[in-house]
């Protein structure tokens, strides 16, 4: 009993010091915010704290000190659970918690600071991040939900076969000669020679070109201690490293990367405006059986709305809603998924995608760096983040993507 009541007072512990961890968090963003304020005032007015001012300056920052001191002693606690035996030990995904708090923390303080609020206190989780002569790199809890971020917003990413290798990966492929030869079965008689007979190894190759995206915040943004600087910039960075990387997975730049629109397994429609249910169907018959279990459509939205009134030859709709949840709409049984990057229905243009989608190949050969860019803005009143990373694409598989063609006019 002694036991019970033991745990349940110190779950209830944990919870209050939860709630009050969020109480002294919104108090130290008060009081940061104040500071600015006074300084703020001073400098628009050009003249020096007065002496009530230099006072109030100093308790703010002594209140700040005290409050960053009971917040890292609540998430020392925050990391130690509760064993069945009533003991604790060190809670792993509470220090994987606390990290990544105090990295934020760290960083979201380095951009105001580089903003110009010097007064801050510098954070012993500062030290994650690695300065350098113009910023700091960025720690890797946070360039890694950048990558996350990505990987939500772009299905056919997600769905690709993916590497992390340096240099140049080379893919092997095994198919008939261009001759036609292959390992052949077929019936024997007894002592007759079996004939030899072979395909070939081909290799495709994976290298990796340089990509950069760039973020420019401005510093009256970044010194309102209330707003969530992270989640700011690795929203918007990550939108902007979505749409570049599905465009070059859907269609590809000459001579770098190669997208699924380069699949060898094309149905040409009749007609250079209209798409019609048979075609779609066919397109859908070119991926093999063993294909097929996660194949999906990938299109352009207003080629998805011209294709909401297709009709097969029973009378039913080729779109169905999705009964399950999982996707707003079904074509042919199939998950549709809707991008912007992908062609409208225009003559000569491929505008509809099919098939299941590990068959592109990506080497994503350098992660997302991001660096903070203190003086390249500094005439701009703003602070710039800059994103770098490496990758190429190819189709490895051709056989497991398909595309439908409009008609050449």
């Amino acid at each position: 009993m002694n036991s019970n009541r033991n745990k349940a007072a110190i779950r209830k512990a944990l919870q209050l010091r939860a709630e009050e961890m969020k109480g002294f968090i919104e108090q130290r963003a008060e009081k940061v915010q104040e500071m600015h304020e006074m300084t703020e005032k001073a400098e628009t007015e050009k003249r020096a704290f007065s002496e009530e001012e230099n006072g109030r300056f100093d308790n703010l920052e002594k209140e700040i000190k005290a409050l960053d001191r009971t917040i890292e002693k609540l998430e020392r606690a925050k990391a130690l659970k509760l064993e069945k035996d009533g003991k604790t030990e060190e809670n792993k995904e509470g220090n994987k918690d606390e990290k990544e708090s105090a990295e934020e923390r760290a960083f979201a303080d380095y951009i105001r600071r580089a903003c110009g609020v010097d007064n801050l206190e510098v954070r012993a989780g500062e030290k994650n991040l690695n300065m350098g002569d113009n910023g700091a790199i960025i720690p890797s809890t946070i360039a890694n939900r950048i990558i996350t971020k990505v990987k939500e917003m772009c299905p056919i990413l997600q769905k690709a076969t993916m590497y992390n290798v340096k240099g140049t990966l080379k893919v092997p492929v095994w198919g008939a000669t261009e001759d036609g030869h292959d390992i052949t079965v077929n019936w024997q008689e007894e002592f007759t020679e079996l004939t030899a007979d072979m395909g070939k190894f081909t290799s495709i190759d994976l290298s990796g070109y340089l990509a950069g995206a760039l973020s420019i915040i401005g510093k009256s943004v970044a010194n309102n201690a209330a707003v969530d600087v992270v989640s700011f910039i690795v929203n918007e960075m990550a939108k902007k490293i979505a749409l570049f990387i599905e465009n070059e997975l859907l269609c590809g730049t000459t001579g770098k990367t190669e997208g699924a629109m380069e699949t060898k397994n094309i149905k040409v429609t009749n007609s250079s405006v209209a798409i019609t249910a048979d075609e779609l169907i066919d397109t859908q018959a070119k991926i093999k059986q063993i294909h097929q279990n996660n194949a999906c459509w990938i299109m352009k939205h207003e080629t998805f709305t011209a294709l909401r009134k297709l009709k097969d030859a029973n009378g039913r709709y080729l779109l169905q809603d999705d009964f399950t949840g999982e996707f707003p709409y079904r074509m042919l049984g199939k998950p549709v998924y809707l991008s912007d990057n992908m062609p409208e229905i225009a003559a000569g243009k491929k505008v509809v995608l099919y098939g299941d989608f590990s068959g592109l190949s990506v080497n994503m050969r350098e992660n997302v760096q991001v660096q903070i860019l203190n003086e390249k803005y500094a005439t701009q009143h703003a602070v710039g983040i800059v994103s770098w990373f490496e990758f190429d694409s190819k189709i490895t598989e051709h056989e497991k993507i398909a595309a439908l063609e409009m008609k050449t006019a």
